[in-house]
């Protein structure tokens, strides 16, 4: 009686450790989802800001301003949407990458898993083999 509850008591420390990796784990994949694209900082919503500005700004002296200097702010302000684009299409595939990685991983931990589970199936089926001649 005494050998089952010290194997119970092993077995929820070991629960509790795993439990603690994980919230360790997740507030690091947090952080790391964060640093690439998950939230955006100060200085992204910043520079949105200034360049809806920016933009803003140009298309209406096109609209103001006379026809040779109203071609070349329109030019402009497609360059600057294009430009922006281009840092966004840039930003998607970093994303699309981790998102790619973190995948990955999940597949690879699996498949380790599965292998564990294996191992710990065909053990206990020898067990039971061997419980069974000697009974």
């Amino acid at each position: 009686m005494a050998n089952q509850s010290d194997r119970i008591e092993q077995e929820m420390h070991d629960l509790r450790e795993e439990i603690e990796q994980f919230r360790k784990e997740k507030e690091r994949v947090r952080s790391i989802v964060g640093k690439v694209g998950g939230m955006p900082s100060f200085n992204t919503k910043a520079f949105n800001i200034v360049f809806a500005v920016v933009v803003g700004g140009l298309l209406v002296a096109c609209v103001v301003l006379t026809h040779s200097i109203e071609v070349i702010l329109g030019e402009l302000a497609i360059a600057a949407i294009s430009v922006k684009l281009m840092y966004l299409l840039h930003n998607q595939q970093r994303v699309n990458h981790f998102q790619l990685w973190i995948l990955s991983s999940i597949e690879w931990r699996l498949n380790e898993l599965v292998k564990q589970l294996c191992a710990v199936h065909e053990t206990v089926a020898e067990n039971a083999g061997t419980t069974e001649t000697q009974a």
